[in-house]
């Protein structure tokens, strides 16, 4: 949100999106644990935009080259088209909103290089304490200004041990 690149953002970001398993469990390229969908962790409110693009192939992209996921990658983007008989609660919250698809970032967790796997939180705290200079001022950075509702538990675990406010 707070750095869009060239993704085209049509007006502005809603708070009120769906419940998503939320946390801080991907390690970056840049040493900041980002967040993904965690599948044991619990639901948080997200955000949610339009886009201005009228095709579903053409969000897919843009997403694909804002996120920086490679082509070949066959993951990384999670798609929902949305007619009168999609089940799920997602497909319910896009039917409110009159979306006829939802695109989401969709990377797995990874730590240690290994996708899939989800850092313990002591993991997560230990790594980010190991972090110097640059690295560690991206990861604190990154933390704090990922919007305040998306408040999990290890959010709350470093930012307390840690010492970094919110």
């Amino acid at each position: 949100m707070w750095k869009p690149g060239d993704l085209p953002v049509e007006g502005s970001w809603h708070q009120d999106g769906p419940r998503l398993p939320i946390e801080f469990s991907r390690t970056s390229d840049g040493g900041e644990l980002a967040t993904a969908i965690c599948i044991n962790a619990p639901a948080v409110p997200v955000f949610w935009a339009r886009l201005a693009t009228g095709d579903l192939g053409q969000a897919c992209i843009q997403l694909r080259e804002r996120e920086g996921i490679p082509d070949e990658r066959v993951d990384g983007i999670g798609i929902l088209t949305v007619t009168s008989q999609t089940p799920g609660v997602l497909a319910d919250w896009a039917r409110q909103r009159q979306l006829d698809a939802v695109i989401w970032t969709a990377l797995p967790p990874k730590f240690g290089r290994v996708e899939g796997l989800i850092p313990t939180l002591a993991q997560a705290i230990d790594h980010l304490q190991q972090l110097n200079g640059e690295e560690a001022a991206h990861a604190r950075a990154y933390i704090m200004q990922v919007p305040s509702q998306i408040d999990t538990p290890y959010r709350r675990a470093i930012t307390a041990q840690l010492g970094w406010d919110r």
